[in-house]
């Protein structure tokens, strides 16, 4: 059974520069107004967290493109919103992300030496929870619309229903495939 290569590790951390790996220089002037405040989102059980907005929040993890997988794409995107103090979404973050990640496997893999990326981020200073599903298969998915007998072609309609957004980009550079997303806010609370 093949295992997950963490890619990333998902971590409070200073934003770098994407070249150098480094520190990115801080701003000579103070940053004013709603983006220099830390951003409060909901958490399970009526708490509240606050998100610094000099930390970035990033994980990516490379699995491969196995039906069996599935369980540990759902803990692995599980435990980081958690550990992210987003407890309030893990549910429907999670049935998104399995959604495109069976599609990955099903229609986006050509074997077993393949692989799925799940990349899980935070974005837009924090308002805002993104995920990547990439696979091999240039292939951009169509949502269909099952007859109500047919026991599969729900899932990126589910995704539409539990996300704000959704679509499709290409891959990464040097890399064949594309990537599937979806986002969804981290309203502010009072």
């Amino acid at each position: 059974m093949g295992t997950s290569r963490g890619i990333a590790v998902s971590a409070d951390r200073p934003r770098t520069d994407p070249v150098t790996g480094r520190a990115a220089a801080q701003s000579p002037a103070p940053v004013d107004g709603p983006a220099a405040e830390a951003i409060p989102v909901p958490c399970s059980g009526g708490e509240r967290t606050v998100i610094p907005l000099d930390t970035r929040r990033l994980f990516r993890a490379e699995f491969p493109a196995l039906p069996d997988r599935a369980a540990a794409v759902r803990r692995m995107v599980a435990g980081h919103l958690r550990d992210w103090r987003l407890g309030a979404i893990v549910d429907h973050v999670v049935l998104a992300t399995n959604e495109l990640f069976a599609n990955a496997v099903e229609h986006g893999s050509s074997g077993p030496a393949d692989t799925v990326t799940i990349t899980v981020s935070l974005e837009r200073f924090g308002r805002e929870l993104r995920v990547e599903v990439a696979d091999g298969s240039p292939v951009v998915p169509v949502a269909r619309k099952p007859e109500p007998t047919e026991e599969s072609g729900r899932g990126l309609a589910i995704v539409e229903d539990l996300a704000a957004d959704w679509g499709t980009e290409p891959p990464d550079p040097g890399v064949r495939g594309k990537k599937v997303w979806f986002t969804l806010p981290l309203v502010a609370t009072s």
